[in-house]
C-alpha cells in the first residue's frame, strides 16, 4: 500500500514511518521540514504546510490511506486553535485529493470513565488540556464526516518518551474507554502504537470509529 503519514519527524510519525517501510509498504513521510525525515528505502519525504490544503492535496493524490500524527507542538501557547484548524485542513486536503481513508492520531482525553470524559475530569494535567479537549472536540467534528472512511485513535492514557517497554507487538484493543492491565494501568510504548496503527491500515479494523489500545 501507498500510505501517507503527516508528522513525520514527530514522536509518533517517525515510529509509525518505521513500522510501515520495515512492512513494506509505500510511505509518504509528510513534515514541515522533510529534511528531518531519516533517509530509508521504502520513504519518500516531501515538507508541505498541512494548512495549504490545495498544496497538501497534491502531495496526497494517490496514495490509499493518510495517517495524521499532527501536532503543532504541546509547548505552543496557540495550540487548541492551530490543532483545530490544521486537522480541518487536513481533513479537506485528503478529500480534495480523493483518498478514501483518513486515520487521525488523537489524544486519551477523549475516552470515557464512568460517563465522563478524561479531559473533563478535576485531575487532568492542566499543561496539556488545551491540547487534549482541541482533539477531542476534532473527534465530535470528525464523526460528522460522511464522505471519508475515517478512524480515529486515542492513544493509551500513559504514551510519552518516558515509556521504556519498547517493540513488544502486544496490545489489547478497546473503543471508548481506557485499557487497563492487571495493575490498574493504561500503558502502551510508542513502537507498540505504530504497530496498532500500522495494524489498522491494512486490516481497515474499525472504519467510521474511535478505537484505543493499550497492554
Amino acid at each position: 500500500m501507498k500510505v501517507a503519514v503527516i508528522g513525520a519527524t514527530g514522536f509518533v510519525g517517525k515510529n509509525l514511518v518505521n513500522e510501515l517501510a520495515n512492512r513494506g509498504h509505500e510511505v509518504l513521510a509528510i513534515a514541515r521540514n522533510a529534511d528531518k525525515v531519516a533517509e530509508q528505502s521504502q520513504v519518500n519525504a516531501v515538507s508541505v504546510d498541512v494548512n495549504d490544503q490545495e498544496a497538501l492535496a497534491k502531495v496526497l493524490a494517490g496514495t490509499d490511506v493518510v495517517v495524521s500524527a499532527f501536532n503543532p507542538g504541546w509547548t505552543n501557547p496557540n495550540i487548541y486553535a492551530d490543532f483545530i484548524k490544521g486537522a480541518e485542513a487536513i481533513q479537506a486536503g485528503v478529500k480534495a485529493a480523493g483518498v478514501p481513508r483518513l486515520i487521525v492520531i488523537g489524544g486519551a482525553g477523549s475516552l470515557y470513565m464512568e460517563g465522563s470524559q478524561l479531559v473533563d475530569g478535576p485531575g487532568f494535567p492542566a499543561e496539556i488540556k488545551p491540547g487534549a479537549t482541541a482533539a477531542r472536540d476534532y473527534l465530535n467534528t470528525l464523526k460528522e464526516e460522511e464522505e471519508l472512511n475515517w478512524t480515529f485513535f486515542s492513544p493509551a492514557i500513559e504514551m510519552h518518551p518516558g515509556i521504556t517497554i519498547g517493540r513488544t507487538g502486544k496490545y489489547r484493543l478497546g473503543l471508548e474507554n481506557p485499557v487497563f492491565d492487571e495493575n490498574g494501568k493504561c500503558v502502551l510504548s510508542v513502537e507498540d502504537l505504530a504497530i496498532v496503527i500500522a495494524d489498522e491500515v491494512e486490516s481497515n479494523k474499525h472504519p467510521r470509529q474511535r478505537f484505543t489500545a493499550a497492554y
